[in-house]
């Protein structure tokens, strides 16, 4: 190969058409899935503190959101929801008339063209605030696995005949996947895919997500379920797994302080949908330290989001979506 003088690197560096046109990775906004969060009530826009730019939305108030959402090109929704009670099983969340049963009935009127993904788990549902129903509820309990999947089957049912479009089991329970494929199936939703959130770490960085979800748990922590942040041949594993079990894509959460699970699960897995989910504490603390005048944070934004996508994601759960679908135009 040919050295300096010859070879000049910054040749291409120069003019920004040329950067352009040598650019190696993309950023598009169909690479994004918005996330959302839908709770009881009327009148209900609740800006989300540690989240600037997000808001809990009422069934009355989603419309607006999703003209929003749809007129930036955006056409790739994840829902979670807040109900007006909880209990010690997540009850609500296994309804037909579900707060997420109705999001899912209200966006199909307003933009049958978005593609819907319901978060299936319950720790936004149960009093408790953890993924699943408690082997006991004296403040000492565990999550009992295999009830739980037995009811995170009967979730993705209910959400299913609501018309979601794919089902995204996060609760991180051993066997999840197939049995909610089994229930899926019984019920005659062979069609509707599993996007399962096979590689989920017990992070820090999900404070934010649970003072919007109204989830965090009320004793103990979620480290019996989720993984270990220190383990990295286990995440692929935890693929293999879901793989076997039914699923028809994944994630890896979370994502940009990740990008090396990433790029280790599609090198294993090249022909599996991978998506990152980049978490509300990794957004949140991209915006703090811009609203500090310490980054730009659109230039911030869009490189840790690249980065996600060079490390081998197929597509981007992010809370920028918004802001950087702008960007891109």
């Amino acid at each position: 190969m040919s050295q300096f003088p010859n070879l000049r690197m910054r040749r291409r560096r120069y003019d920004e058409r040329v950067r352009q046109l040598v650019r190696e990775t993309r950023l598009s906004v169909s690479d994004f899935v918005l996330p959302l969060f839908i709770k009881h009530g009327e009148g209900v826009r609740c800006p989300i503190a540690s989240m600037p730019g997000h808001c809990q939305w009422s069934l009355d108030q989603l419309p607006q959101e999703i003209d929003a959402i749809t007129a930036r090109g955006i056409d790739k929704v994840l829902l979670f929801g807040i109900p007006e009670h909880k209990d010690e099983r997540g009850s609500h969340s296994l309804s037909d008339t579900g707060i997420i049963q109705q999001a899912i009935r209200t966006i199909k009127e307003v933009a049958p063209q978005l593609l819907i993904i319901s978060d299936v788990c319950f720790c936004e549902y149960t009093s408790h605030g953890h993924c699943g129903v408690l082997n006991n509820t004296d403040g000492t309990g565990d999550v009992d696995n295999d009830a739980t999947i037995e009811l995170l089957g009967q979730q993705a049912v209910s959400l299913a005949k609501a018309g979601t479009n794919i089902i995204a089991p996060s609760a991180n329970m051993d066997g999840m996947v197939q049995a909610i494929r089994n229930a899926l199936d019984d019920a005659s939703f062979e069609n509707t895919p599993i996007m399962s959130y096979a590689v989920k770490y017990a992070s820090a960085f999900y404070g934010p997500f649970r003072d919007a979800a109204e989830g965090a748990p009320q004793f103990g922590c979620r480290k019996t379920y989720q993984m270990d942040v220190a383990n990295g041949n286990e995440a692929l594993l935890e693929a293999t797994l879901d793989v076997k079990e039914g699923a028809d894509m994944f994630i890896v959460k979370p994502a940009h302080t990740y990008l090396d699970i990433i790029h280790q699960v599609k090198q294993h897995f090249p022909s599996m949908p991978l998506g990152a989910y980049h978490v509300s504490g990794e957004y949140a603390m991209i915006k703090a330290a811009a609203e500090k005048g310490w980054l730009d944070e659109k230039t911030a934004m869009l490189e840790a989001l690249t980065a996600i996508k060079r490390a081998g994601a197929d597509f981007i759960i992010t809370y920028a979506a918004k802001e950087v679908a702008e960007s891109l135009r």
